[in-house]
C-alpha cells in the first residue's frame, strides 16, 4: 500500500535543509520525489563530520525516499529536461535566491504557463519583495528574528538553538502549504504559488513571545531554561542529574508536592496559584529542591509521571532515542541499508512508506532522462 500522497510527482529544485527536509516528508507520504541536483551536488554531501560509510550523515538524514538526477542549467539540454519535469510535476519546490531560476525559464510564472495545475513552492528567507536580496541561512534568521535574545543566561551572551530550528520549521509551513494548495486544485483543478520564508516562519513560532511585543508590547529577554509565565517549568537539580519540571496550573502543582511529600505547600498563598508560584519562585524553588535531591532524576520521572505531572530527565541524543524505544515509538527506519528517523505521522490508513534510501548523485539520471526524453517524442 502507498502513502496518502501516492501517485503525486514531486520536482525538487531544493537544496540544504528546509527545501530537502519538506520533501523528504512528502517522500514518506508516498509522492515520487525526483531530486535535481547541480553537477557538485547538494551542498549538505560535503557537510562532515559525522559519516556512515564516507557519506555525510547530515544529507542521510533528509534525503531519503527520492531519486537523483544531476543537471547543468547553463547546459541548454539540461535545463530543457528541468523544464520538461516541471511540465508534468504536481509539485515544484526550490529555494533559490528570488528570481535565480528565471532565467532558465523554472520559476513561478515560466512552469505555471506551461502546467497550470502545478502547485508551486518557493522558501527564502526573507520573502521575495524587499528582503530578496537577503540571503537565508538559518543562522542568520535566529539573530534577526530575536529568537537568540531569548536564548541563554539572563547574564550570559545570546545563543543559537542546537538545530537549525527555523529551516525545519519553514520544512513543516511548505509542507502545510502543499497539502493545502493541492486540496484547493483537487476543488478547482486551478495550481497555485505557495511561498515560506524563514523570517516569518521564525516570528510565527516564537508563539508567546511574539504574542507577548504585539499583543502586549512587552519585549522579552532571556531567562536561562526558566519560564516567564510559569513556574515551576524549568529543570531542577535531584541527586544525580536535573529533571525538567513542567507542572503548568495548580493540579499539577499540587500532585507535585504530594509527590514530594509537601502537602502542606499548595495551601501557602505564596505558591496557591501559578501567577503566585511565578511571582515568589526564588523562594519556592529551595523547597522543591531539597526534596528532589534525595532521588535520582529517572526514579522521580517514573513517580511523577505516575502521578500525572509532567517532567523528564534532560537526556543526550542516545538518551532520546532510547526513551522513544521504551515508549514503543519504534523511532528508527531502516531503508536500504541506512538507519534514519521515522516519518513523525501516524496514518491508520495509509501509512508512510520507506521506499528508497537517500540517492547518490545522479544515482538515478540516466533513467530520468531517459524517461523524460522519450515523453518528448
Amino acid at each position: 500500500m502507498g502513502g496518502p500522497l501516492e501517485g503525486l510527482l514531486v520536482a525538487d529544485f531544493s537544496r540544504v535543509l528546509a527545501g530537502p527536509y519538506a520533501t523528504m516528508l512528502l517522500a514518506d507520504m508516498g509522492a515520487s520525489v525526483v531530486k535535481v541536483e547541480g553537477p557538485a551536488g547538494d551542498e549538505t554531501r560535503t557537510w562532515t563530520p559525522p559519516v556512515r560509510e564516507d557519506v555525510s550523515t547530515y544529507y542521510l538524514g533528509i534525503n531519503r525516499g527520492k531519486r537523483s538526477i544531476a543537471l547543468d542549467f547553463r547546459d541548454p539540454d539540461d535545463a530543457a529536461l528541468g523544464r520538461e519535469l516541471a511540465r508534468r510535476a504536481d509539485v515544484v519546490i526550490e529555494n533559490f535566491k528570488p528570481g535565480g531560476l528565471a532565467k532558465f525559464g523554472l520559476d513561478h510564472a515560466s512552469v505555471s504557463a506551461d502546467n497550470p495545475r502545478v502547485v508551486y513552492a518557493s522558501i527564502t528567507g526573507f520573502g521575495s519583495g524587499e528582503g530578496k536580496h537577503v540571503p537565508g541561512y538559518d543562522l542568520m534568521v535566529q539573530a534577526i528574528s530575536g529568537l537568540m535574545s531569548l536564548t541563554g543566561d539572563p547574564d550570559g551572551p545570546p545563543y543559537r538553538a542546537g538545530i537549525s530550528v527555523f529551516d525545519v520549521m519553514a520544512g513543516n509551513h511548505a509542507v502545510i502549504g502543499i497539502l493545502a494548495a493541492l486540496r484547493h486544485r483537487d476543488a478547482t483543478g486551478q495550481g497555485q504559488l505557495v511561498e515560506v520564508n524563514l523570517l516569518s516562519s521564525a516570528l510565527t513560532g516564537l508563539v508567546n513571545h511574539s504574542s507577548a511585543y504585539v499583543a502586549g508590547g512587552v519585549v522579552p529577554f532571556r531567562m536561562g531554561n526558566a519560564h516567564p509565565s510559569v513556574f515551576p517549568y524549568e529543570p531542577l537539580p535531584t541527586a544525580d542529574n536535573d529533571l525538567i519540571v513542567a507542572a503548568a496550573n495548580d493540579g499539577q502543582f499540587r500532585r507535585l508536592c504530594e509527590v514530594l511529600g509537601l502537602s502542606e505547600v499548595p495551601d501557602d498563598p505564596r505558591f496557591a496559584r501559578n501567577a503566585d508560584r511565578t511571582r515568589h519562585r526564588e523562594e519556592l524553588r529551595p523547597v522543591l529542591v531539597e526534596r528532589l535531591r534525595t532521588r535520582g532524576a529517572v526514579e522521580w520521572f517514573d513517580l511523577l509521571v505516575a502521578a500525572g505531572v509532567p517532567c523528564g530527565p534532560i537526556n543526550t541524543i542516545d538518551g532520546g532515542f532510547a526513551m522513544a524505544e521504551r515508549f514503543g515509538l519504534d523511532p528508527v527506519v531502516v531503508v536500504g541499508d541506512v538507519p534514519t528517523t521515522r516519518h513523525p505521522i501516524r496514518f491508520s490508513e495509509t501509512p508512510a512508506v520507506y521506499r528508497l534510501p537517500p540517492p547518490l548523485l545522479d544515482e538515478h539520471g540516466e533513467e530520468l532522462r531517459s524517461w523524460l526524453k522519450e515523453e518528448q517524442a
